[in-house]
């Protein structure tokens, strides 16, 4: 058993710290914020052990009745590794920390790849983190793009990719304080960051993405043009896919016409917070002309890592040197079929 720490109590931190304490092979020794609002109280409610990032949380904190266990040096001393899902500012002071104190630990997408130094995806690259010190888990995105291109790179199939990725303005809980109403706002950059973050990860790839941030917050849309390196059936290219347990096949004639019927649909499931940790991809849309590929997924952005974080926790600590058995067992833990 790893203990393991997650600092940060967030979008993504409450849902990692839920998933490591499903797993039988690591710990969630606790999770550590600056907060002292709801979101903690539901913590407790979980029972997690609470530590205070700082002097003055702890006095928040408690002056809100919350119970803490100690302050953030407690908890990294009681720990073998941490997830740190805090913003990405507060993200590389924390790195000096871990460094310091010899921890292994792990970064969200938002940090630059040289933080780390190693940039991860469970399908692409684990054995490359087994027993290193520090991976950044990319981002929604570039999880889903890896995931995609991985699948058609296996089978052979993969020339090159151009994608457009439609881009949530927002988390859906915070719509209130920004995000954006009665506009499109396109990436300057071409390419968008999140084709060369994919690179991060396998630098073969030969991918170029534009990104627009649209006035939505359920999920991001990728549409995507891949030349194949071969004419190939759409039989052979579905096939390709499947291959990724992480990839799921869905039916617009089935009435999943949009990310909010998508949503439904994982709601209906008893996905916590309705979470689709897969690359949602519509199989009846897709489309083969000759050598080239045409397709869209939608992609959770607050929860699509999650699987991979509980991935990368198993390489960094070596408890699991197989891939395909942490996939496995991850997947099962958090319902994936």
């Amino acid at each position: 058993m790893k203990e393991i720490g997650v600092i940060g109590y967030g979008v993504i931190g409450k849902r990692v710290a839920d998933a490591i304490s499903l797993q039988d092979d690591m710990n969630l020794t606790g999770v550590c914020d600056v907060i002292s609002d709801w979101r903690l109280q539901n913590a407790l409610r979980k029972e997690y052990d609470i530590y205070a990032a700082t002097a003055e949380a702890a006095k928040e904190m408690k002056a809100s009745g919350i119970s803490i266990k100690g302050s953030l040096q407690d908890l990294l001393d009681k720990v073998d590794l941490v997830v740190d899902c805090t913003p990405k500012k507060i993200a590389a002071q924390n790195v000096k920390i871990y460094k310091e104190k010899g921890l292994k630990f792990i970064v969200q997408g938002g940090e630059k790849h040289e933080t780390t130094g190693h940039s991860f995806s469970a399908e692409n690259n684990y054995k490359s983190a087994l027993n290193i010190d520090a991976t950044r888990v990319v981002s929604c995105n570039t999880t889903s793009i890896l995931r995609t291109l991985t699948a058609l790179k296996r089978a052979d199939l993969l020339d090159y990719a151009r994608g457009t990725l439609l881009r949530r303005a927002t988390d859906p809980w915070e719509s209130h304080l920004g995000g954006i109403m009665n506009t499109m706002v396109p990436e300057r950059d071409i390419p968008s960051h999140q084709g060369p973050d994919a690179q991060s990860v396998d630098p073969d790839l030969n991918v170029i993405t534009t990104a627009i941030k649209v006035p939505q917050t359920l999920s991001h849309l990728h549409y995507w043009n891949v030349k194949l390196k071969k004419q190939a059936s759409k039989e052979e290219v579905l096939n390709a896919f499947k291959t990724s347990s992480r990839i799921k096949l869905i039916q617009y004639d089935q009435g999943l016409v949009s990310n909010n019927t998508i949503k439904e649909m994982f709601l209906d499931m008893g996905r916590p917070w309705g979470d689709m940790y897969e690359v949602v991809l519509w199989e009846d849309m897709l489309k083969v002309v000759g050598d080239e590929l045409f397709y869209a997924y939608v992609v959770d952005n607050q929860a699509i890592v999650i699987p991979e974080t509980i991935d990368a926790i198993r390489a960094l600590t070596g408890i699991e040197t197989d891939p395909n058995k942490s996939i496995e067992k991850t997947n099962e833990s958090l319902g994936i079929k």
